[in-house]
């Protein structure tokens, strides 16, 4: 049993400062421009024809904002995918394709396999990453137990719910549940899962008897399995976060899902043309490599986060939550920029950076440059490159100044900076603002 003295759940305010090292590089502008384009095709499918009443519940999820919970948008995403996969078999295409067998319908044929290739690898990767999270979070906290029989009961409890949980998916799948059907239970499983675990914490329902009787079960694990899904908990950093990008995915493989839908079954009306398998083709591949990147990105930012922190530490990040320190990353062959706008001559710009030394002794390039209106730069702060830099200058000129540390030139490295940026603004002798005071008046 790992010890929990002097600790205390994970915070929002750790979080805020942990995920200050794990930027997600934006997704790109294929998404948004591939989704609307893919919309616009929809709406072409849906006039003139009225939709079922299963492609209205597609199209009312498709003109909401998606779930907030990021674990939500997982299971989505995944339902949306098995529901592509559907489509995508033969046995389910359109009978027109099904019975053609000329040159243009096999090469279409060939494009829809892999279409389905696509898509199966990505949810193979998507099903991996839930089963390992969750099996983190379990043994995580199942380390923090104690290891006697009392951790045997909380095991033997789980593996009974997780039995029950898929003895009532195989009922509904035997009784010709749909994939929506299917999803819809999944998720109201999850929730349960959650609720046993606030349970847990607090001591309540099939727990209270239990845990009464688990005397040494650490009160910091108990508080932190209550706390860490509140509505605003930790996990609520997590969602302001990375939450947007996977809104954004989620949305494009709801859409690609829509539009499949309707192509099928409006097919003899509505030929797909080159055009829309070439968009689909190009969406499927944009949302297949996206989903892939922020799964394999979102893996390592779990990977490496604590679930407990020290009691001195989460004070600390309490008291300094308006520090102005922040903690980025610079990957290696990249650069990290920060702009300021100054509106007076005589501001003071200042800046104080260190890099976070591990075994090796590390160093980034520095440099300030100010933008002219036409776009023209110049050389404010020669390049050089340090460990750490402390310093400042009084500006003769006002508007764009830029901050830049160039990591560029390293192959393998990347750098954890810890950086604060000050613009102060020039300080008035009482006779200036005697002056300033009296144009006023004027």
């Amino acid at each position: 049993m790992a010890s929990t003295g002097g600790l205390v759940p994970i915070t929002r305010a750790f979080l805020a400062s942990y995920y200050e090292k794990y930027p997600f590089d934006p997704l790109t502008d294929d998404v948004s421009r591939l989704s609307s384009q893919i919309r616009s095709f929809i709406q072409d499918l849906i006039q003139g024809f009225p939709p079922t009443q299963g492609e209205s519940l597609l199209i009312q999820e498709a003109d909401s904002e998606p779930p907030h919970k990021m674990d939500e948008n997982m299971w989505k995403n995944r339902e949306h995918i098995e529901e592509i996969l559907f489509l995508l078999e033969r046995p389910h295409w359109p009978s027109v394709l099904q019975q053609s067998s000329t040159a243009e319908v096999a090469e279409f044929a060939t494009t829809l396999g892999q279409l389905k290739d696509k898509f199966q690898a990505t949810l193979r990767i998507l099903e991996s990453f839930q089963s390992r999270n969750s099996e983190r979070v379990f043994n995580t906290v199942m380390t923090y137990m104690p290891q006697d029989f009392r951790g045997t009961l909380i095991r033997q409890q789980k593996e009974r719910s997780e039995r029950n949980k898929q003895a009532e998916v195989d009922a509904l799948i035997s009784s010709g549940g749909s994939i929506r059907d299917r999803y819809s239970l999944l998720w109201k499983q999850q929730m349960d899962r959650r609720r046993q675990l606030v349970q847990l914490g607090s001591a309540t329902g099939v727990y209270k008897t239990l845990v009464k009787y688990l005397v040494g079960v650490p009160q910091v694990l108990l508080d932190f399995i209550r706390q860490i899904n509140d509505d605003d908990g930790p996990m609520e950093e997590q969602r302001q976060r990375y939450g947007p990008p996977l809104y954004s995915l989620t949305r494009m493989v709801l859409f690609i899902h829509l539009f499949l839908s309707l192509a099928w079954q409006r097919f003899e009306a509505f030929k797909l043309n080159r055009l829309q398998i070439s968009v689909l083709e190009e969406a499927v591949d944009v949302y297949t490599t996206e989903l892939q990147r922020f799964i394999n990105f979102i893996s390592e930012v779990f990977a490496n986060s604590p679930f407990f922190i020290s009691a001195e530490d989460a004070s600390m990040l309490e008291m300094g939550k308006n520090d102005e320190y922040k903690e980025i990353t610079v990957p290696a062959g990249k650069s990290y920029e920060v702009s300021l706008t100054v509106e007076s001559i005589n501001s003071y710009i200042a800046w104080d950076f260190s890099l976070v030394q591990g075994k090796m002794n590390m160093d980034i390039g520095f440099s300030v440059e100010y933008t002219y209106n036409g776009g023209e730069k110049t050389l404010i702060l020669p390049y050089r490159r340090y460990e750490s830099d402390q310093g400042n200058f009084s500006t003769c000129m006002a508007g764009n100044y830029k901050l830049i540390w160039d990591n560029s030139y390293s192959a393998f490295f990347k750098k954890a900076l810890r950086y604060k940026v000050d613009c102060i603004p020039p300080v008035l002798e009482e006779s200036e603002k005697g002056s300033e005071r009296n144009e006023v008046e004027e």
